[in-house]
């Protein structure tokens, strides 16, 4: 199966351009002009070994909100599609990572019922050049356009930078376990996602 899809997207507010393979070896070249988020970007695409070609071309002279928000649409959508063909599936994934004091967890079902539980707290209003209350915009725009059921949360931690990473890394690898191929039938009860 090759599950792999270009996406482009634009708008008065981005234009965004994408090519993403699931199947990939963590190859990420990422521009968004948020040098934070390419960088939550790229350890998403290492940790879950996609390869990844981004650019975002948005209204930064805003503010990052349309940048980061598109972003997650049309990365959710390309996700989507890459696992629109559930047969085998193992559908679920759950990864705690510790990144130095903090920790974090995802929890994914590849269920196509789009919903996002956030749990998480950030001291600073930015990180480099990324606005906190944004990482929850961008989460909540990828589950709803992959069409996937999400739980985050930062269990613990002080840093917003490791709280932060800890969460991508740990979407990562839940949703690195969830695409895994364990046979063939789809695994549901009633016989369809």
């Amino acid at each position: 199966m090759d599950r792999k899809t270009s996406e482009e997207r634009k708008t008065n507010e981005t234009d965004i351009k994408l090519d993403l393979s699931i199947d990939g070896t963590g190859n990420a070249s990422v521009s968004t002009g948020i040098g934070f988020f390419d960088h939550m970007l790229t350890s998403l695409c290492i940790h879950a070994g996609w390869d990844l070609s981004l650019t975002c071309n948005g209204d930064l002279d805003i503010d990052g909100h349309h940048t980061i928000e598109d972003v997650g649409i049309v990365l959710g959508k390309a996700f989507g599609t890459c696992i629109s063909d559930k047969k085998g599936l193992a559908r679920y994934g759950s990864f705690f990572i510790p990144m130095d004091e903090a920790l974090a967890s995802a929890h994914t079902d590849l269920s196509g019922r789009p919903y996002l539980v956030f749990d998480a707290d950030f001291r600073a209003e930015k990180i480099g050049d990324l606005d906190t209350q944004l990482i929850l915009e961008f989460f909540r725009a990828f589950a709803m356009n992959a069409q996937i059921t999400l739980h985050l949360a930062v269990i613990y931690g002080e840093n917003d930078h490791h709280k932060v990473e800890a969460l991508f890394k740990a979407l990562a690898h839940s949703l690195k376990t969830a695409v895994q191929k364990d046979g063939d039938a789809l695994l549901s009860a009633k016989g369809s996602l």
